[in-house]
C-alpha cells in the first residue's frame, strides 16, 4: 500500500556526524520491500548507554533483553530491523535476537551484551533466523550511510524521515547531539516511543546519561500520542561515545552538565513532536495545553485524556470548536476538577470561563485557527499550580484506511 507524505511533514535536518558512530544499512528482506531495512550502528570502545522501554505486559524479546543489557552500562553496537517487530513469539523470537547479538559481538570482537538490538513492524511472526543471519554479514561489510538514510531505514509506515540535532557547551568543549526516529501509529508511549535514538560524542558516566534521558523522556515522548496504542515494542537509547574530550558527567554540580541536559531535553521534544506530525492519517497538529491542575502529573493525566478522545480528534478533523467534548475528556480523566472552575480555549481565545460560556463569545476566530494545520487547545482547571503540554494529531479516515488495509 502507497501512503502518501503527511502534509505536516518537514524536511530532514542537516545533522552532523557523531565521533565513535558509524552507520550502516543492507537489506535483510523481512517484509517485500525494494530498500534497506536492518541497521547497524558501530560505537566506538566505552561508549556510555541509558534507555526507556516500553510498560507494555506483552514485550518482545528485544525489550526483555535489553533492559538487562543496560545494568553493564556500556555499548558497542546497535542492530535495528524494521517490517518485523519479533514480539509475541517465544523461545523462537528470543533465540533469533541472541543470534543476532552473537553474530555482531563476535565481528566487531565485543561482548554480546554490548550489543542492542530492536524490531519493528508485525507482531506475532518470529522473526526468521535465515534473513537475519544474511542481512546483519551484508550490514557489516556495507559501506558507512547518511542519518537520513537510517532514518527511512527504521520506519516502517513512517512517511518521512524523522531526526534533530542540537549541540552545547560543556566547560569550554562544544558536544553535538545526533537522533533519529521512528513512528506513526501504536502511538502512546507511557514510556518512550516507537524507536529512537540518540547519540553524542560528549563523555556522561551511565548513571547521569540514564537520570538525563529519564527526565527528558517525561517531559517529551510520555507527552505524546497518536491513537492510544502502546508498541510491545518502543524503545529509546542513547549513547555517549566520549570522542569530543570533555571532562565525564556524573552529576548536575559538573561544569556543563545543565547545558548538555537541555540539548538532550531539546531532541527528544523535536522527535517527539515530528512522530505526531507523522501519525496515521494526519491532517492537524494539536498542542494541548494544561493548567491549573492539582499536580504536574494530574495535569498531563488531563492533557491525555483529551489528547486521546476521538471525540474531540475528529472534532478538529472537522474544525468544529465543540468545547463540550474538552469538557467531557477532563471529566472522564479521573483526575481532581472542578465543573465550576473549569475554562476552555481554542488558539488562545476562551470559549468558556468557570464552568460557563463566554458571554458574545464570538466562534469565527476560532473556526479560523481550526482551519489552519497547527491547533492549540487551552484547559485551566482552577484548581492548582500543576501544568501541562501534551501533543496529539487529528483523527481521520486516512487512519482507518492504513490500519485496515496495511498490516504493518
Amino acid at each position: 500500500m502507497q501512503i502518501d507524505p503527511s502534509p505536516l511533514a518537514e524536511p530532514f535536518p542537516q545533522m552532523p556526524d557523531i565521533s565513535g558512530v558509524t552507520v550502516r544499512t543492507a537489506r535483510a528482506g523481512y517484509r517485500d520491500w525494494e530498500r534497506a531495512d536492518l541497521t547497524l550502528v558501530e560505537l566506538a570502545e566505552g561508549t556510555s548507554v541509558a534507555g526507556v522501554f516500553t510498560q507494555s505486559a506483552c514485550p518482545s524479546s528485544e525489550v526483555e533483553i535489553g533492559r538487562a543489557q543496560l545494568s553493564r552500562g556500556t555499548a558497542r553496537a546497535l542492530i535495528v530491523n524494521a517490517g518485523n517487530s519479533n514480539a509475541f513469539t517465544g523461545y523462537r523470537g528470543r533465540e533469533a535476537v541472541e543470534q543476532i547479538m552473537d553474530q555482531v559481538a563476535e565481528a566487531l570482537k565485543c561482548k554480546r551484551d554490548e550489543v542492542f538490538v530492536s524490531s519493528t513492524g508485525v507482531i506475532g511472526v518470529p522473526l526468521p533466523k535465515d534473513k537475519a543471519r544474511a542481512g546483519v554479514a551484508a550490514v557489516i561489510s556495507a559501506p558507512s550511510v547518511s542519518w537520513e538514510e537510517a532514518a527511512n531505514t527504521i520506519a516502517t509506515t513512517d512517511t518521512f524521515a524523522k531526526g534533530a540535532t542540537a549541540s552545547a557547551m560543556v566547560g569550554d568543549t562544544r558536544i553535538e547531539v545526533s537522533a533519529i526516529v521512528k513512528g506513526s501509529g501504536m502511538i502512546a508511549p507511557d514510556m518512550a516511543t516507537m524507536l529512537g535514538y540518540l547519540f553524542t560524542d560528549a563523555a556522561v558516566e551511565p548513571a547521569f546519561l540514564q537520570s538525563v534521558l529519564s527526565a527528558a523522556n517525561a517531559r517529551s515522548f510520555s507527552c505524546i500520542t497518536v491513537d492510544s496504542d502502546t508498541s510491545t515494542s518502543d524503545t529509546v537509547l542513547a549513547f555517549a561515545t566520549g570522542k569530543a574530550g570533555n571532562a565525564p558527567l556524573s552529576s548536575f554540580d559538573d561544569p556543563g552538565a545543565d547545558a548538555f541536559a537541555a540539548a538532550i531535553n531539546d531532541v527528544c521534544l523535536q522527535l517527539a513532536k515530528l512522530v505526531v506530525k507523522d501519525g496515521e492519517g494526519a491532517q492537524k497538529f494539536i498542542e494541548v495545553a494544561v493548567t491549573g491542575a492539582q499536580s504536574d502529573e494530574s495535569a498531563r493525566r488531563i492533557g491525555l485524556s483529551i489528547a486521546n478522545s476521538p471525540l474531540v480528534k475528529t472534532a478538529i478533523a472537522g474544525e468544529d470548536a465543540n468545547w463540550g467534548r474538552v469538557v467531557m475528556a477532563v471529566g472522564k480523566a479521573g483526575e481532581p476538577a472542578d465543573r465550576d472552575r473549569l475554562s476552555i480555549g481554542f488558539g488562545g481565545i476562551w470559549a468558556a470561563r468557570d464552568g460557563q460560556p463566554v458571554p458574545d463569545y464570538d466562534e469565527a476566530p476560532v473556526a479560523r485557527h481550526l482551519s489552519g494545520k497547527e491547533v492549540t487547545i487551552e484547559v485551566d482547571l482552577g484548581i492548582g499550580s500543576g501544568r501541562a503540554k501534551v501533543w496529539t494529531c487529528d483523527l481521520t479516515h486516512g487512519y482507518i484506511s492504513i490500519n485496515a488495509d496495511y498490516r504493518s
